[in-house]
């Protein structure tokens, strides 16, 4: 299988919209899935918002908010019948990307130690494990599960260059 999409795709920002089914696209990824309360949130607190479209399908989002010189990557989706074609290696590369106009020197983020299919993706981008916040997670069923932050140099601090 090739590692690039057949079809590429193009993005666009998020809008109010879109929300109904950015969640119900959300809710078919994940098993304890962002609501549709909390993508409002993050449209109404200007967070950077970006959907993935192929045509005119939308088959992932990502949103991230920009502080001081960092870009915290919030959430990163592929819709489940567009994952293992390279998509998320795009959508990744987007919003890292969108970090330069904002002079962000450092992408950070949290996954889940069990998301192998992410930490594969983060590890290939270069992203290194700075820190773990105990039961971050909540488990369907009752309980939590740890998070490992990630974080990504942007900017070369010795050059300044990204």
């Amino acid at each position: 299988m090739s590692a690039l999409p057949h079809t590429l795709p193009h993005f666009r920002r998020m809008r109010a919209l879109d929300l109904d089914f950015i969640a119900a696209q959300e809710a078919s990824a994940y098993e304890l899935p962002w609501t549709r309360g909390n993508f409002r949130d993050a449209l109404d607190a200007g967070y950077d918002c970006w959907l993935m479209l192929v045509g005119s399908q939308i088959i992932g989002h990502a949103i991230v908010l920009f502080a001081a010189s960092e870009a915290h990557l919030l959430n990163l989706t592929v819709a489940p019948d567009w994952q293992r074609r390279g998509y998320g290696r795009i959508l990744l590369q987007h919003m890292i990307n969108e970090a330069k106009p904002h002079k962000s020197e450092l992408m950070l983020l949290e996954v889940r130690p069990s998301n192998r299919a992410a930490l594969q993706l983060y590890s290939a981008f270069g992203f290194d494990q700075i820190g773990l916040r105990r039961n971050y997670y909540p488990v369907r069923g009752g309980g939590h599960e740890d998070a490992w932050v990630l974080s990504l140099v942007l900017v070369d601090p010795l050059a300044g260059k990204r």
